[in-house]
């Protein structure tokens, strides 16, 4: 028997637009709806296997999906989080415990990509994965946010430093992979990619 494929979790108080990414996913994923906060925490904790990822609306009524995601967080659920929202990132972004951040509209492929990104990420290591997280909240702030304002925050400056020590480390354990396994390298370059991409959108 053939494995299941991976249960994603789309959290939008848009039936219509909840409905239409979980069309677009249906191919690929298992996909349930929540049309609000709470009941998305409803399906995390009902539901028979575990959620793989989630694609999470910020702006709702009743609980906003900032407080599902530090529900999510503080009940240890180990899940990828990426929050598709109308909310540009803002500084506030940096205490939040998400893996990626799209500012809809989002196209369908770019939603396909950025849960088959989040899906890879899971399977990599804790420090890789906040690599990851960090990146891209740093990438989504420099589209947002002018040199000045950038360099005027305190917490964006740690955040720099500690997305330097994180590769550095990554350089360290790419350097130890031996050359038959080319799955770390492979990341690296899809984690540069992925980088770039989010500088430019």
């Amino acid at each position: 028997m053939s494995e299941q494929p991976p249960l994603v979790l789309v959290v939008e108080d848009e039936p219509d637009l909840a409905d239409l990414y979980a069309a677009w996913l249906g191919d690929e994923y298992r996909v349930r709806t929540a049309y609000g906060g709470q009941e998305a925490l409803d399906e995390i904790d009902d539901a028979d296997d575990a959620v793989d990822a989630i694609l999470l609306d910020r702006r709702m009524p009743g609980l906003s999906g900032d407080e599902v995601l530090a529900a999510v967080r503080e009940r240890g659920i180990d899940c990828r989080v990426a929050m598709v929202t109308a909310v540009e990132p803002d500084f506030d972004i940096l205490k939040m415990g998400f893996d990626d951040y799209l500012v809809k509209p989002v196209t369908s492929d770019t939603l396909r990509e950025t849960v088959e990104g989040l899906l890879r990420r899971g399977e990599y290591d804790t420090e890789m994965q906040e690599l990851f997280s960090l990146t891209s909240k740093k990438a989504m702030l420099e589209t947002e946010k002018s040199a000045t304002e950038l360099a005027d925050n305190k917490e964006y400056q740690r955040l720099t430093d500690r997305i330097s020590d994180l590769r550095s480390e990554a350089d360290q354990s790419l350097e130890a992979v031996t050359e038959e396994d080319d799955d770390f390298e492979k990341l690296f370059q899809e984690f540069d990619a992925g980088a770039d991409i989010d500088a430019e959108e």
